[in-house]
């Protein structure tokens, strides 16, 4: 499908701005306060959507910027902003990361850092702080999230002697999903380094009292053990190499870089299970040959209800990728994979995955708005769309059903405890993605079946 008209603007843009991802990142780090130093607009912007999708309390500070500041500097508000955040939050660790304003004037922000170092006497212990560069004119909040972990990482690792240890790099999963990584890797008897981890900071239970900041997240002194493991998993195949945490550590410690796609799908998550059986030499529990065995009955049993179905797939490019295959291996034809990410990587790494790609008329576009990808589905009339919240009003315009998947989710209540990784994530979207046929059968029939 060709594509001549150049737009002017974008309009409703398919993703999220840089520092949104950074301070999700910043959150699953123990003790941490995520910082933003731009206006106080972006930070209440970022709370929003985080609230919303994971309905958890979330402080982002802010260093404020005004007119005043964003002629001249925001130096001043960004060392007062880092005392009042040490003196009141008592963190360990904070995050900071820049937006379009701050990165627009021209803030040396790591100078700024450093003088703020010396000057620091309050009478107590000094935070670590680190700073993710994050301008919200570039990229996505994906890029934002991997540009604050591989900057926690350069920032904390340190050469020790070697562990018999694993980190893991999950990209930006759920906290159901990093749940069931860590629960994997016990059974596997593998110590791992998980960043970051928000599965309790963002998906806690309830309080007896307020915390400033929540319990959870992955210690500073565990990243700092990273450059003593005896290799990194990370999860993606779009990840620039100067974003990612597991190149930093293979080119500056030596330790082994295993790169994969999300284990989606009994391929992905095959793949997946024999890297670690490899990695750790020891076999995988028996209870996870059971999700499998499950897994590929449930194919059986759903497959006249997917088989040949039509779906548009849009969100973050790791995730339209490794579903993109999934939703091949159970016979459904994605016909349009869309993202408004723009590594330049998506097209080559679904026809690495899907190499009939081109036969079966897969379209794939990135840098795209919901509006492009409104237009294509006026052309392509899928069944349904697999996708977040963002592309409801485009659903509901069109009739076209959508199953949501990935962030924000904000008109569905859960959207932190779905599973998507592994055999038991991959049964799960199954289940979902049949019903939704079902459903969608049953509402486009005058008799109304009740059974199918």
């Amino acid at each position: 499908m060709k594509h001549e008209h150049a737009k002017a603007a974008t309009q409703n843009a398919c993703k999220l701005c840089n520092p949104l991802g950074a301070c999700l990142a910043f959150r699953g780090i123990e003790n941490c306060v995520p910082f933003l130093h731009g206006s106080q607009g972006c930070a209440t912007y970022i709370r929003r959507y985080l609230i919303s999708h994971y309905k958890e309390p979330i402080d982002i500070a802010s260093s404020n910027f005004n007119e005043e500041t964003a002629v001249f500097g925001g130096s001043h508000n960004l060392k007062l902003g880092l005392k009042n955040v040490s003196d009141q939050y008592k963190p360990e660790v904070i995050g900071v990361a820049t937006t379009c304003l701050s990165e627009t004037i021209g803030d040396d922000v790591p100078g700024i850092l450093r003088e703020y170092k010396k000057e620091f006497k309050n009478g107590s212990p000094m935070p670590i702080i680190i700073h993710a560069s994050t301008p919200s004119y570039q990229g996505s909040h994906i890029d934002g999230f991997h540009a604050a972990v591989h900057a926690t990482v350069k920032a904390l690792a340190e050469k020790a002697v070697k562990q018999r240890m694993i980190n893991l790099f999950p990209n930006m999963v759920s906290p159901a999903d990093l749940r069931h990584l860590k629960e994997i890797f016990v059974d596997f008897g593998m110590p791992v380094m998980v960043l970051p981890d928000y599965s309790q900071t963002m998906d806690g239970g309830p309080w007896g009292e307020y915390h400033r900041i929540p319990p959870g997240g992955t210690p500073a002194i565990a990243i700092a053990s990273a450059a003593s493991a005896m290799a990194s998993i990370e999860f993606g195949s779009t990840i620039e190499a100067s974003k990612s945490a597991a190149e930093h550590l293979d080119v500056m410690f030596g330790i082994p870089a295993y790169r994969m796609p999300l284990p989606i799908g009994i391929k992905g998550s095959d793949k997946f299970f024999s890297l670690l059986e490899t990695v750790t030499g020891a076999k995988r529990a028996e209870k996870y040959e059971d999700e499998r065995r499950r897994l590929v009955d449930a194919y059986a049993d759903g497959h006249k209800y997917v088989f040949e179905k039509k779906v548009i797939i849009y969100g973050e490019e790791d995730l339209v990728i490794a579903m993109t295959a999934f939703l091949r291996e159970i016979g459904m034809v994605p016909v349009l994979c869309a993202s408004g990410g723009k590594s330049g990587l998506l097209k080559k790494r679904i026809a690495e995955l899907v190499p009939d790609m081109d036969e079966l008329g897969i379209n794939v576009r990135d840098g795209v708005d919901f509006v492009d990808i409104e237009e294509e589905s006026k052309i392509l009339q899928p069944d349904f769309l697999i996708g977040n919240s963002k592309g409801f009003t485009m659903s509901k315009k069109n009739s076209i059903p959508l199953l949501r998947l990935g962030f924000p989710i904000h008109d569905r209540f859960g959207g932190q405890r779905m599973h998507h990784l592994g055999y038991r994530g991959t049964l799960e979207l199954f289940d979902r993605i049949v019903n939704t046929v079902i459903e969608q059968r049953q509402n486009a029939s005058s008799i109304g079946y009740t059974y199918m």
